[in-house]
């Protein structure tokens, strides 16, 4: 029986870095409730030692990787029946990628620190494709994605993902079982998409759109920070409760949805 070929080494350029303690594998596969049979999404396989783990438990497993390389080590290195998805993460459909699975994903995945941002934005819009998202980042992102109102860590997509999911930081990964290890420490959350908002969103653009201006100047009063969308008077504010001198840290989930519906509705008077 012939050796399983070496896995080519990380590059820093895609903010590589990769996994390998067999006992925090896992757990992570554990903890995010995976169950045999069932189809599992991951992103940034590398060289399959999350993959390996997942199979084990019995899934299904899909696999988004750019990485020549990889692709390669995964389908030479004994990881049958793992569907790989050559293609950048960022520009993936996953709505048509879960269709093509017949079921939304588990999403599990150590995702690339580079694009950790974005790339949650991404999933964010487009979480109709999931079941639930476990999901590795810095300790301090994902501190700062289950922020709660007042947290001065607390961001945008901290905001979003707290509207559109339940939020939990599940565990924390040491550096020490990363090759290599990163400078930082790593964190693991679990996003699992409501099957309500609080309140009904009348326009989900808006809402994107809003909290990211605000929080684009979050030093600045919420009045300040919205001044293009609301004019010079609070009348707006005033209707949804708020003051003006709010930060946007400070807004919960509900009070993000009543101001943007109620944005929605003017910006949709004045259009007509």
């Amino acid at each position: 029986m012939s050796a399983a070929p070496l896995a080519p080494s990380p590059k820093k350029s895609l903010g590589q870095h990769f996994l390998f303690d067999k006992n925090i594998l896992g757990k992570i596969v554990r903890l995010a409730g995976v169950i045999p049979g069932e189809a599992v999404l991951e992103i940034g396989p590398g060289p399959g030692g999350l993959t390996r783990a997942l199979l084990d438990a019995g899934a299904r497993v899909w696999a988004v990787e750019t990485d020549r390389r990889m692709i390669e080590h995964l389908r030479e290195g004994g990881f049958e029946g793992v569907e790989i998805i050559e293609g950048d993460a960022l520009k993936t459909d996953y709505i048509e990628l879960a269709k093509s699975a017949g079921e939304p994903f588990r999403l599990v995945a150590n995702l690339p620190y580079n694009i950790s941002g974005p790339l949650l934005a991404l999933l964010l819009k487009e979480r109709r494709a999931f079941k639930s998202m476990t999901l590795m980042f810095q300790k301090e992102v994902a501190q700062r994605i289950a922020a709660g109102p007042g947290g001065r860590v607390r961001g945008n997509l901290s905001v979003l993902a707290q509207i559109f999911c339940d939020v939990k930081v599940i565990m924390k990964v040491p550096p020490g079982a990363f090759r290599p290890p990163p400078k930082v420490e790593s964190a693991v959350i679990r996003l699992d998409p409501l099957s309500k908002t609080v309140l009904p969103i009348d326009d989900e653009e808006t809402l994107w759109s809003i909290v990211g201006e605000s929080f684009q100047h979050r030093r600045k009063m919420l009045r300040n920070c919205l001044r293009d969308r609301l004019g010079e008077g609070d009348e707006v504010l005033q209707r949804v409760g708020l003051k003006g001198t709010e930060r946007p840290e400070e807004l919960d989930s509900a009070q993000w949805i009543r101001l943007a519906n109620e944005i929605f509705r003017v910006e949709n008077i004045v259009e007509s």
